[in-house]
């Protein structure tokens, strides 16, 4: 079976979906990867839930600083292919690779430093569940660097038109994961109860081990891998255009995150239980969402080798062909949130007095998932044109207003609920706003 698929002959619909399979499972594995986690910590309990819930919001944060490298070196790489470039090509996959260790790294050092302040902005109320997210956060985010190089690597990858790699060194991460989470938390056989602590260190573990495939593996690709170089001091200019291209995404993704920061800490004001219930069910959302992050990513590499190419036509129509996949998929997955809350939320926290909360939650998100599958698939169009701004300006200005949304609804007999209903309203409109603007602009000037 081939690795590499040709995004710029033959039939479109089979060829976008070749690529995006791999990619799709990917997404899926991630998300396994997460909610293996969320079940073995919700069999502690709901306040070990909520530790990782207040310190996955670093780890959230963080993968939008990933973007600054990873949409840059992706979309750049796919141009440089496109229009037969390979020696430029490469020298953006190594750029973006430095780039990557070099955020991944700093990051790191930062969260080490100041983990009490960052745990602190929350304003959780036990000591427990405070003492807990400060060591979740120094173990994931401290070694951060094995997750910011995979995800570089996944995005070069695919705008090679490989995402098969990806999903196999994604998989092996899984089932070392899965492995090693009941064993580390629990303490089974000779390894001690590390509660908390043991579900990040499993879950850093399996990301080196997702690393050192990845490296293993591009050695085998001849095309831009084997003439990297990692060691050559990387090029300025070369470094401006990843960031000129990947800034946006960037700015948008951690304006997203710290929205999301206020919103947990508004959560928090209603106890720990709500936090713990805000982490689970957006676990449980993310198979909706992270499907279609995988499907944009196709799209992304389709569009920016055809659009490098010069040949527009068949780029819209790749556009086209994916839309109709994830509204069939959004609509699938509304469905499944409204009409089967209870049992799936209960995989998660079998607590009684939370169960309620949770099932609020999913109801009320399933209503927005067509929405949100409408917006990620646009922004990986945009972003295959290189034209990242105009969904960073949408999703930046209608996420924002979830704030003064959610503590205007609060205060209603709404109470939490309004929260979630903040968040599924401003999906709406980021959705159809978004998807507005891609069919009124995305090709006029970039056709030029």
């Amino acid at each position: 079976m081939r690795q590499k698929i040709d995004l710029l002959n033959g039939p479109v619909f089979p060829s976008l979906t070749r690529l995006a399979l791999p990619i799709m499972a990917t997404s899926l594995v991630q998300m396994a990867y997460n909610l293996t986690d969320m079940i073995w910590i919700g069999r502690i309990s709901s306040d070990a839930v909520a530790s990782v819930g207040a310190a996955g919001m670093y780890m959230w944060f963080a993968n939008g600083i990933t973007v600054l490298a990873k949409m840059g070196g992706q979309v750049k790489v796919g141009h440089s292919l496109g229009a037969g470039e390979r020696t430029e090509a490469c020298g953006y996959a190594r750029n973006a690779i430095q780039l990557s260790l070099i955020l991944g790294l700093a990051y790191g050092i930062i969260c080490l430093l100041f983990q009490k302040p960052l745990i602190g902005f929350f304003r959780l109320n036990s000591p427990a569940v405070i003492q807990n997210a400060e060591i979740y956060l120094a173990i994931t985010c401290g070694l951060v660097v094995f997750s910011f190089l995979n995800q570089v690597f996944t995005g070069i990858l695919t705008a090679m038109g490989n995402s098969r790699t990806s999903f196999l060194a994604t998989a092996a991460g899984l089932i070392i994961n899965i492995v090693l989470d009941p064993v580390l938390i629990f303490g089974i056989g000779p390894f001690p109860k590390l509660d908390v602590a043991g579900a990040a260190i499993a879950t850093v573990f399996a990301q080196a081990v997702v690393t050192v495939v990845f490296l293993l593996s591009v050695r085998k690709e001849p095309d831009i891998f084997m003439n990297l170089h990692f060691f050559t001091k990387p090029q300025l200019s070369v470094l401006k255009e990843l960031i000129r291209i990947g800034l946006p995404s960037s700015v948008q993704s951690m304006i997203f995150t710290g929205i999301s920061m206020v919103i947990a800490r508004i959560v928090a004001g209603f106890g720990d239980s709500a936090v713990a219930v805000q982490k689970v069910g957006s676990q449980i959302e993310s198979i909706s969402w992270m499907t279609s992050d995988g499907f944009a990513a196709a799209v992304n590499s389709f569009i920016a080798q055809n659009f490098g190419a010069g040949n527009a036509a068949r780029a819209k129509k790749g556009y086209r062909c994916s839309m109709v996949v994830v509204l069939l998929w959004g609509v699938f997955c509304t469905i499944v949130l409204i009409v089967f809350p209870a049992p799936i939320f209960r995989i998660f926290i079998p607590e009684a007095d939370v169960l309620p909360m949770g099932v609020a939650y999913l109801q009320i998100l399933g209503v927005s998932q067509l929405f949100m599958c409408m917006e990620i698939t646009t922004a990986g169009a945009f972003s295959g044109l290189g034209r990242t701004l105009p969904p960073s300006v949408v999703s930046i200005t209608l996420t924002t207003a979830r704030i003064p949304l959610a503590l205007l609804l609060i205060s209603t007999p709404l109470g939490l609920n309004g929260i979630w209903w903040s968040i599924t309203i401003s999906s709406i409109f980021k959705g159809l706003v978004l998807t507005a603007a891609f069919k009124k602009m995305a090709f006029r000037p970039a056709a030029q």
